[in-house]
């Protein structure tokens, strides 16, 4: 991986997976939606690893552990990582992932919350899960549903698996 500039402000992620033989890759992918009401419709290249803001002080890895725990409601598991690398989005925020085995019951997933003026101009704040679902998808699906740049990352971690 190219080395990464340390005064670039970035998020970090976790890409769970998990094996399976219910499709060729042998392998699933834990995506999550954001929540409120700006994402509600969008489906197809709405999706995202768990992610968010390094804090200053804070390594990536430490920063992916703490924004999964935050949007999944549960510490990820305590297993060996691998660095995914990184990906620059359209609005040209960079994004560090790293990937890490394990299985979760997304029906449990349980988010933190933000507050949003809404609807606009209203006056009225409400209070909406940052991650509305979590879903497990095959390498094929999980490419339509990501945001378009963060499909890198799956694509790495096939090629991790070999």
């Amino acid at each position: 991986m190219p080395p990464r500039p340390s005064n670039a402000p970035r998020s970090a992620g976790l890409l769970l997976y998990r094996r399976t033989g219910a499709n060729p890759d042998g392998v699933e992918v834990l995506l999550v939606h954001p929540g409120g009401p700006l994402w509600a419709r969008k489906d197809e290249g709405a999706w995202s690893v768990p992610k968010g803001l390094v804090d200053a002080g804070e390594s990536e890895w430490d920063a992916a552990r703490r924004e999964f725990t935050e949007e999944i409601g549960s510490p990820p598991p305590a297993r060996p990582h691998a660095d995914l690398g990184e990906v620059r989005l359209k609005s040209g925020k960079r994004v560090v992932a790293f990937a890490l085995e394990g299985d979760l019951d997304v029906s449990e997933v349980v988010s933190n919350t933000f507050e949003m003026q809404w609807p606009p101009r209203s006056g009225r704040v409400q209070e909406f899960p940052e991650v509305d679902r979590a879903e497990w998808f095959d390498p094929e699906t999980a490419r339509a549903k990501l945001n378009p740049a963060q499909v890198a990352f799956v694509d790495r971690l096939l090629e991790m698996l070999g």
